[in-house]
């Protein structure tokens, strides 16, 4: 029989792998042996769930333990902003003050995360002005990073820039990459090649500096540009991370690339896919090839997009699990701006909520519309 010790390292194992069938499993042996639910295995067990992509389970465990420490109410706050809801993430904020429990410098972070993922742009800023004069908390680089990228999401890419400038700590490569992803949101290419050229100074061998601004040359269709950055990195012998999705179903991970035809339902996989690819254009789905970052005609673009790792993946969650079942995937990188939009509407026509974690938050599909409120 497993200890406590052991069993909140299995859970915390658990949250890194995000899938919720191991989730149940574990949580259902954890009642059957009768491990209280203390802050430490509690709070882990909070964690779980959030990161396997059910932020009300999470919750469930939260307003079940009889003690909560600063990190349970962290953890919680956390969990609401990496699931897009920065205001239930400022109202458990209010609950934990009302409670006697002061807000140390991870809960800020925890906020401040909140709000940037959810645009309450007044709220963050109000609360970083707060931190010190108010709680005491000093801010350090990941704070400044989580109001650069406050900042960066909602557009105001100046502000984002004068508090980089005018920060009076060390710049790192946090900072200089919230910036580089707000310049690829908003298309600001002079201010990606300054950020750019600081986080490669930063970090020389880091592939995914040069591909960010690759992308960003290519939707601006700069393509002399994307050549030369393409160019430096076969001179570093830098490879960029290949995108992968995956999809748990029967206790097995099956493991989807764009473009995948190895895996042995392939056949009936783009099938599903054609049929749905069909039916969301009747509902009125138009393909956005300016997320197919490739100078190839449209005809090739488009058939970039229909094979994406994130519609393999759905496809076949489509075809292998009980209807009216949720979907969950998970992706290595950035969901694609066009695959976000094809979910919704698969999500409609489907009527099944489809749940994606990618490498940034969680977006929960639902009757056409996410969680995030195509604020990402």
């Amino acid at each position: 029989m497993l200890d406590k010790i052991a069993m909140v390292n299995v859970v915390n194992a658990c949250a890194k792998l995000g899938v919720m069938h191991k989730a149940k499993i574990v949580h259902d042996y954890v009642m059957r042996m009768n491990f209280s639910l203390d802050v430490i295995l509690g709070t882990a067990i909070i964690d779980m769930y959030a990161k396997c992509g059910s932020v009300d389970s999470a919750r469930e465990i939260f307003d079940r333990m009889r003690e909560k420490n600063i990190i349970s109410w962290s953890v919680m706050i956390a969990a609401y902003g990496y699931h897009g809801d920065g205001q239930k993430a400022l109202d458990l904020f209010h609950m934990m003050l009302g409670s006697g429990i002061l807000p140390n410098n991870i809960t800020f972070v925890s906020l401040l995360y909140a709000c940037s993922h959810s645009g309450l742009v007044e709220e963050g800023f109000r609360l970083f002005s707060l931190m010190q004069d108010e709680y005491g908390v000093r801010p350090d680089a990941k704070h400044f990073t989580c109001m650069v990228d406050l900042f960066g999401r909602a557009g105001k890419l100046d502000q984002a820039l004068k508090l980089i400038e005018d920060m009076n700590i060390e710049k790192d490569e946090g900072l200089w990459g919230a910036l580089l992803g707000a310049c690829r949101i908003h298309g600001h290419v002079e201010l990606a090649e300054k950020a750019a050229e600081s986080l490669i100074e930063l970090q020389p061998q880091n592939a995914g500096h040069y591909v960010l601004l690759s992308n960003i040359y290519a939707k601006a269709g700069r393509w002399k540009e994307v050549a030369k950055v393409r160019k430096l990195m076969t001179h570093q012998r830098l490879k960029k991370i290949p995108g992968w999705t995956w999809i748990e179903v029967d206790n097995k991970i099956h493991k989807f690339s764009v473009g995948d035809r190895t895996h042995p339902l392939s056949k009936e996989i783009y099938e599903e896919l054609k049929h749905l690819s069909e039916k969301v254009e009747l509902a009125g789905y138009v393909p956005d090839t300016n997320f197919v970052l490739h100078d190839v005609d449209e005809e090739l673009k488009l058939g970039f997009l229909y094979s994406h790792s994130e519609r393999l993946a759905i496809s076949f969650g489509l075809i292998s699990t009980p209807e009216g079942t949720p979907i969950r995937i998970t992706k290595n990188l950035r969901v694609c701006g066009d695959c976000h939009t094809f979910s919704k509407f698969v999500s409609s026509i489907t009527h099944r909520v489809i749940i994606v974690r990618d490498a940034n938050r969680f977006h929960h599909f639902k009757e056409g519309g996410c969680s995030c409120g195509d604020y990402w």
